[in-house]
């Protein structure tokens, strides 16, 4: 749907809206299909839900809990397309943006969340290493600094910390993300259309290219941290809601 120049694109798997390469597909499709659409100057990515997105699922079920490493690897072709829609995106992040959802809100333009929104990075804590680019985008956004910080702990950041970083562009109020996400959306809309596409790809330049082989790196090292024993026990003491102990193993 494309309302005053605005396509939504929506993510409707609550409460967690947990992702796989089908939605992440079905995103990068619908985005591209909007890219050739003259109505549509600008996209919203939003989540129904409590939560923007936890990520994958490795609990029972879930497209990760079996062969994670095939999972990721089918996940990521499709997520480096998401890198080559020609439209801007704004991400409205409520709840949670964890693990892999965090990639997905970093690889729009913006995000707008509020003062609860809680950014994790949190594959340290899970025993394997990060995806999504996140080795690309989230230095790029907050620095290598901040970004080795979430990235080394696991820690959460709240809106308010998100948004001095850099990670939150705008701190919408509670239950506003959306609404003010649009209207941000509406004013890149009433720029000039070939301005805006020329200027945006001036300035991700050649962030395609890097993500795909950052993606390349990022599956390959958790390909091997997967079959550890420290990952089978980072993600069953997430399962179980409890602190994990690592070995080292």
């Amino acid at each position: 749907m494309v309302e005053n120049g605005v396509g939504l694109l929506e993510i409707d798997r609550p409460p967690n809206n947990y992702f796989d390469e089908h939605l992440i597909g079905q995103i990068v499709d619908t985005a591209m299909e909007l890219d050739d659409d003259p109505a549509c100057r600008a996209l919203v990515l939003a989540s129904r839900g409590k939560h923007f997105c936890a990520g994958a699922n490795f609990g029972t079920g879930g497209a990760f809990a079996e062969d994670s490493a095939a999972a990721a690897a089918s996940l990521y072709r499709r997520a480096a397309q998401l890198f080559e829609v020609k439209t801007p995106i704004i991400a409205a992040v409520q709840g949670s943006a964890v693990g892999g959802g965090l990639g997905l809100a970093c690889a729009a333009d913006f995000r707008v969340a509020d003062p609860s929104t809680r950014f994790v990075a949190n594959f340290a804590r899970l025993g394997f290493h990060q995806g999504f680019a996140l080795s690309v985008t989230l230095p790029d956004l907050i620095g290598r600094q901040a970004a080795a910080d979430m990235l080394l702990t696991g820690r959460r950041v709240d809106g308010t910390e998100a948004a001095r970083l850099g990670l939150a562009d705008r701190l919408a109020e509670p239950g506003r993300q959306r609404a003010v996400a649009m209207e941000w959306a509406r004013s890149i809309a009433a720029a000039a259309p070939l301005a805006v596409r020329s200027i945006r790809a001036t300035l991700r330049a050649d962030l395609a290219a890097r993500v795909r082989t950052a993606l390349d790196h990022e599956l390959a090292e958790q390909q091997w941290l997967w079959a550890t024993a420290d990952a089978a026990e980072g993600i069953a003491a997430s399962l179980e809601r409890r602190e994990a102990v690592f070995k080292g193993e």
